[in-house]
């Protein structure tokens, strides 16, 4: 019997060493090294105006101006996002740095990111801080969130399973979805495209005396097209595959009292989307992606504040084939008491965390459930322009044991333009469940995934031309063991093995600028070479080189804008036999103002109609337009 769906898609990697940053970057490399070293021409600019920095949590499990953050992270607005006018979560992160991107067809298929070169079970994916992952196939459905709930997104780059626990090799990616304040208003959007695709959603949200609240439902669809195009493919079915998708979240929050409140959140997407699976059946995987959680936040006292929360996350999935079907449902609780101590020197965020998995499967797993026990401390320090973060964490797992990871780091501003940062971390991946328990393909001796990674960056932030600059190098080395590789005997006895090392080297380099007009531009250009120790071959899937640029520019009402995304060579196989060649598509974007809260918009994808894969084998789709007008009502 053939492995479901959801355990196919999930790509056994071995992560990289050091490339060979050299001579053939992405045509915009120029573009992006003559737009950064225009600060090292200027130093004795002044800082750009000061603006409102976002606030995060992702890098250090409570709030904190993005300006004071130690690591390498990026936040994506609910503004850029709808300026995007993306389809899905994975072509929005595809444009930032350090990340690729995999789909096995349209907007709907099942996707994934390899961040900073790891494979994309190695990434944690976070719902408003609640796991939504399959315990079965150890990844996340990305393809099964929508961008109509999201309020914003957080990418932690780098090892951070010193604050999070298993599975952030690679880094953390957080979702937040809408959350009320202020006045209450409404929002409404409607677009259509190619393929005959249609999204629709309206929202609600605002605030009425201690109340907060936001509500948002969205519902879309589209025909698709023929993921596979290849008809000596024994997958080939010349149908199209499409999709459909309907969304809705709500967050409610009460001030009980000064610096007492309490929460509480829903989110629920049910994604059922069509693919090639072999001719003559209508081969589809339905996914619900579902999370809920109460929480209550208190100050104790004057340098105390506690945070108890209770939640669940729900990854349930049915891929319906002409073998059959292949039901996986997995069930994550997750408990959390978290402390914030104001001391008088630094602060000091400490905690326990209790995580239940439970996996519901006629698959014939001999087990279906773990339980994992956390404790976690976070102490941060500032002093002058000197700042630190340590960071320390201890998991202890009825099936794989107990880890221990950490992570330090270390940040000076020698002047008011200039920061430079180090860092040092571990983190590590638990084995699956399909790893540990599938009848005849598993290995019940499995022990987690581990690695170690340094890095180093160096940030300029000020003003060139009348525009604000800022500018950022970082250059990191993760080395990855006890890689989880599937393998056979002579025999043709085939079980996954702890046998792949790996190491995951890179170099980011990033610029935006900001004029006083409105005009944007933000480029990224990714330098690595992600090689599988063993046999120094590229892993599956990952390039050398990739990168985007994106400008944004404003005429009066309207505003245009232009974005190239860019990969070289990749092979689909660990064996570095399937070629998939490099690729640059441009996108364009517009929109225009009316002046009553209501914008019209439009995209255009691969207008060139380049034919590229990001799959071997699986068609993208060619050039693709999407239309429509979004309204905000108070």
């Amino acid at each position: 019997m053939p492995f479901p769906r959801r355990a196919e898609a999930r790509d056994r990697v071995a992560p990289c060493l050091p490339p060979s940053l050299g001579r053939r970057a992405l045509p915009f490399l120029g573009c992006l090294v003559a737009v950064a070293g225009g600060p090292a021409a200027a130093q004795g600019a002044a800082p750009a105006p000061a603006a409102l920095d976002p606030i995060v949590v992702t890098a250090s499990r409570q709030s904190q101006p993005i300006a004071e953050v130690l690591a390498d992270l990026t936040v994506i607005g609910r503004d850029e996002i709808a300026r995007a006018g993306v389809q899905s979560l994975v072509e929005l992160l595809q444009r930032q740095p350090g990340v690729e991107m995999v789909q096995n067809g349209g907007p709907g298929a099942v996707s994934g990111v390899f961040l900073r070169g790891a494979n994309r079970g190695q990434t944690l994916v976070l719902i408003d801080g609640v796991r939504v992952s399959s315990s079965s196939a150890g990844s996340t459905t990305l393809e099964a969130i929508p961008l109509d709930q999201i309020e914003r997104i957080e990418v932690l780059r780098g090892p951070a399973s010193s604050l999070y626990g298993a599975d952030a090799i690679g880094g953390v990616i957080q979702v937040f979805t809408r959350r009320g304040g202020g006045a209450v208003s409404g929002n409404a959007s409607a677009g259509y495209g190619t393929f005959a695709t249609w999204d629709v959603k309206a929202g609600v949200g605002g605030s009425a005396g201690p109340v907060t609240f936001a509500v948002q439902a969205a519902a879309k669809e589209s025909r698709g097209f023929n993921a596979i195009a290849n008809p000596a493919s024994f997958l080939y079915n010349p149908d199209p595959d499409g999709y459909t998708n309907q969304s809705v979240s709500a967050n409610v929050g009460v001030t009980l009292a000064p610096d007492q409140e309490a929460r509480a959140q829903f989110f629920r997407s049910r994604l059922d989307n069509q693919f090639d699976g072999g001719p003559g059946f209508d081969d589809r995987t339905i996914t619900v992606a579902e999370t809920w959680q109460a929480s209550t936040r208190n100050r104790l006292a004057s340098f105390w504040v506690s945070q108890l929360t209770a939640a669940q996350g729900v990854d349930d999935s049915r891929t319906q084939t002409g073998y059959g079907d292949y039901p996986f449902r997995t069930t994550q609780r997750q408990y959390t008491w978290q402390n914030e101590f104001a001391l008088p020197r630094g602060a000091l965020t400490a905690g326990f965390e209790r995580r239940e998995e439970n996996v519901a499967t006629d698959a014939g797993f001999l087990t279906t459930s773990r339980n994992t026990d956390s404790v976690f401390g976070i102490y941060q320090l500032r002093v002058d322009a000197q700042a630190v973060q340590a960071n320390l964490r201890h998991d202890e797992s009825r099936q794989y044991g107990s880890q221990t990871t950490g992570a330090l780091a270390y940040s000076y501003r020698p002047a008011p333009p200039w920061r430079l940062t180090a860092g040092v971390s571990t983190g590590f991946k638990a084995p699956s469940f399909n790893d540990l328990y599938y009848p005849d393909f598993s290995n019940p001796n499995l022990v987690p995934e581990t690695s170690r990674n340094v890095e180093g960056g160096v940030y300029w932030q000020g003003s060139v031309g009348g525009a604000g600059v800022e500018a950022r190098a970082i250059a990191y080395r993760n080395q990855v063991r006890e890689l989880i590789v599937f393998q056979c005997d002579a025999d043709y006895n085939c079980a996954p093995q702890n046998v792949d090392r790996a190491t995951l080297d890179g170099a980011t380099l990033g610029v935006d600028l900001r004029d006083e007009g409105g005009a944007t531009l933000s480029a990224s250009l990714d330098l690595q070479s992600p090689q599988d120790d063993r046999t120094g071959n590229l892993l599956p899937r990952r390039a050398r080189r990739h990168g985007a640029l994106t400008l944004g520019y404003p005429l009066g009402p309207a505003r245009v804008g232009v974005e190239v995304v860019a990969s070289s060579l990749r092979y689909d196989d660990a064996e570095n036999r399937v070629k998939m060649a490099g690729y640059a598509i441009v996108n364009l974007s517009a929109e225009w103002t009316l002046g009553t809260g209501v914008t019209l918009f439009a995209r255009a994808n691969n207008v060139l109609d380049r034919n590229y894969e990001l799959a071997a084998g699986y068609a993208t789709g060619g050039a693709t337009v999407l239309a429509g007008v979004r309204a905000q009502f108070r």
